[in-house]
């Protein structure tokens, strides 16, 4: 799709300088070389030069009016997804990547078509459909060329379903749709635990949570009121860095002022934390926060020795006895870089099963639903190694001992901070009594326990020295 009115804009940015946008045969042709799709066996030095190696997925296209500079461009499933964002400044000379506010529109809207398009890349009937309704969603999406809503799935794809849609001053934007039928609030909060843990005494170990509040909010009328309340178990840790959907109506700015970067103490706000709010017509992010909780979930040691040939490793985990002992899974991986395939394994796990990846360069160590009573397992081994492929994983900062065990796990209906929300709190001003669901979830994210015996790649001093 092409804006006159955007090309108009970019030409009175730049004047003479301007580049125009070439016919879509041209610009894809271009496209297409410069994403070595086409003659990449022929080495073109503008393109293909070790000086000019591309990290992101802005490309500079180079057409007989002259190189088209931000072109916003990725393959997913199959199909390539590009945009041409304006660039509200001169070009000569180009401004940074991250000082182009129309790269970051762009990128939300081309992944509001890929999210779109991509349940249907496997039915080719289908897909061809979607993609021939394209045009109209695009309409309503990015009417002159500015992104007003890159959540393309939620949508009518037919202008007969717009012209129909009544219209109510009092209704905002963010509600597309009239919702009809039982009223119905299900609230969802998903927290995730960031960790490094070290086991040395020089190093301090690091956790921290983010949480979001999912809501989806099925209500009659076109500006429905809604109050929702987070709550706090006794002595529990304060809600830090709280950043709200803008449906929000109103919030205490004390909420909004606790920060994570500021140490805690008597006076921060520790809830209840209200939420008035008019609700979109699909699922959204109420908000989002951070916590100090005291304790990480799962406390581990990870002890990687090298004698000879052969790698000695132990790993011994310990739940928590504050933390709900029922998982949906919970595994711990341990990967072997810069090596061979493994070649011999001996071991012996105090609880649940062990597993070699297909590849023989990871182990597996599936722990199940529940920790035993003690709520501590422990595994030791013995691991040799064959000659080294290309296909085995390699990393440049994990070289000789420096290495991690990862941990993935999730716990339903539990959250760390011990968050959740008062059915009994939620007010909704509308008529007919809702159904409310509420549910929580804990789920492991970037989740490392670094081997004690060896130096670690990123290393926190001590708050004591």
């Amino acid at each position: 799709r092409r804006y006159p009115t955007v090309e108009i804009r970019a030409e009175t940015f730049n004047g003479s300088t301007h580049v125009p946008v070439p016919s879509d045969s041209a610009f894809l042709k271009a496209l297409l070389f410069e994403l070595r799709l086409v003659d990449d066996h022929i080495f073109v030095e503008h393109r293909d030069t070790c000086t000019r190696i591309n990290h992101s997925s802005v490309y500079s296209v180079r057409t007989e009016g002259g190189d088209l500079w931000p072109v916003l461009a990725f393959q997913k499933s199959g199909l390539i997804y590009a945009c041409l964002p304006l660039v509200e400044e001169t070009l000569e000379p180009r401004p940074p990547v991250l000082t182009v506010s129309g790269l970051s529109q762009g990128l939300a809207l081309l992944l509001g078509i890929v999210d779109y398009i991509s349940p249907s890349r496997k039915n080719e009937a289908e897909m061809t459909a979607k993609i021939s309704q394209l045009r109209n969603l695009l309409i309503q999406a990015c009417p002159l060329g500015t992104p007003l809503n890159t959540n393309i799935r939620s949508l009518n794809s037919s202008f007969d379903d717009i012209q129909e849609m009544p219209t109510d001053e009092n209704q905002p934007a963010w509600r597309s749709n009239a919702y009809k039928g039982k009223p119905q609030v299900n609230v969802c909060i998903t927290e995730k635990v960031k960790c490094m843990q070290y086991d040395k005494r020089d190093v301090v170990d690091m956790w921290q949570v983010y949480g979001a509040v999912n809501c989806k909010c099925d209500i009659e009328g076109s500006a429905p009121n809604v109050t929702l309340s987070l709550n706090l178990p006794i002595n529990g840790p304060p809600l830090q860095d709280i950043v709200v959907h803008h449906c929000v109506t109103s919030v205490d700015p004390a909420m909004l002022m606790s920060s994570s970067a500021e140490p805690l103490d008597d006076s921060v706000y520790n809830g209840p934390y209200k939420f008035p709010f008019i609700p979109p017509s699909d699922s959204f992010n109420l908000c989002y926060y951070t916590s100090q909780v005291p304790v990480p979930p799962i406390l581990g040691c990870y002890q990687l020795i090298e004698e000879g040939s052969q790698l000695k490793i132990t790993v011994n985990l310990k739940l928590h006895e504050s933390i709900k002992n029922s998982f949906e899974y919970c595994e711990a991986r341990i990967p072997f870089f810069n090596r061979g395939p493994i070649a011999q394994l001996e071991y012996k796990v105090s609880y649940g099963q062990l597993d070699l990846s297909r590849e023989k360069s990871l182990l597996v160590w599936i722990i199940g639903q529940k920790f035993p009573k003690s709520l501590e397992v422990s595994l030791t081994g013995t691991v040799s190694f064959g000659t080294t492929g290309k296909e085995h994983p390699t990393d440049y900062v994990c070289t000789g001992n420096t290495a991690y065990v990862k941990l993935y796990f999730r716990i339903p209906d539990f959250t760390l901070t011990g968050c959740y929300v008062d059915q009994h709190s939620i007010q909704i001003f509308a008529p007919g009594k809702p159904k409310i669901t509420a549910s929580g979830e804990l789920i492991s994210s970037d989740y490392y326990i670094w081997n004690s015996k060896a130096p670690a790649p990123m290393v926190y001093k001590s708050l004591l020295d």
